[in-house]
């Protein structure tokens, strides 16, 4: 379990400084599949990488699994099992996908023990296990190569920082498939960053997030309906965004 206790975060300004996120106090129960949502700018990425300590809170405190990790690095909390996918996945010049589920695993995998995790994400193993990462893959490519490392790694906690940027309408669908398996499938919360209709429909839990507060939190049945409503000024555009 994960718990955000008055977390807030301000970047320093000319004129003073801005803040981002004001007292967010939010829980995170294991075995839960939780989308937090809002307009641009609301503080959802900064959110996310202060749960995974890329960035750290001017006020507030963390606990996880019942201690407090607010003054942990980004290593430190990977290891006690936080996992983190970056709006844009990282390339890494020079390894394979293999090297780096190895990584993800911390030991030696044979190509068929590999295999395994790139199959849970709907990539062709024998295609892709020994392929660079590199701009030879796609962005909807390189985003099931880091869900598959996650997936390697068994985290208990999964953060996706909207997943769907910048992929095709087909790695999208494919990728509902994996969040979809992975919510049936993980003992561990998956937490994502996201203003698609399509995810917000397979949410237990809906968190908006708007000028940097918690306006609305409870489950998709409660929250979807009035986000499909405008409610707050809230609309649907873009085939399916939310705001």
């Amino acid at each position: 379990m994960l718990e955000l206790k008055n977390i807030s975060f301000s970047v320093p300004q000319e004129t003073g400084s801005k803040e981002i996120l004001k007292n967010i106090s939010l829980t995170i129960g294991d075995d839960r599949f939780l989308v937090i949502t809002g307009p641009n700018g609301s503080g959802k990425s900064t959110l996310a990488k202060i749960i995974m300590g890329i960035e750290h809170p001017g006020s507030g405190s963390i606990i996880f699994n019942g201690e407090d990790i607010t003054g942990w690095d980004v290593t430190q909390r990977a290891k006690a099992g936080i996992g983190f996918a970056f709006q844009q996945p990282v390339r890494f010049k020079g390894f394979a996908i293999k090297d780096l589920i190895e990584l993800a695993v911390g030991k030696p995998l044979s190509i068929d023990e590999a295999c395994v995790y790139l199959s849970e994400v709907g990539l062709c193993a024998k295609d892709y296990i020994n392929r660079e990462i590199n701009a030879s893959l796609s962005g909807g490519e390189l985003k099931r190569v880091e869900i598959a490392m996650l997936i390697a790694r068994g985290v208990k906690i999964s953060l996706f920082d909207e997943p769907e940027a910048g992929i095709d309408l087909w790695s999208f669908q494919n990728l509902i498939r994996v969040f979809e398996k992975m919510r049936d499938r993980t003992k561990g919360a998956v937490v994502i960053i996201s203003h698609q209709e399509r995810i917000l429909e397979i949410a237990d839990t809906i968190v908006v997030l708007k000028g940097g507060e918690i306006t609305d939190l409870g489950s998709r049945d409660t929250i979807l309906p009035g986000l499909m409503q405008g409610v707050g000024g809230c609309s649907f555009h873009n085939g399916g965004t939310v705001f």
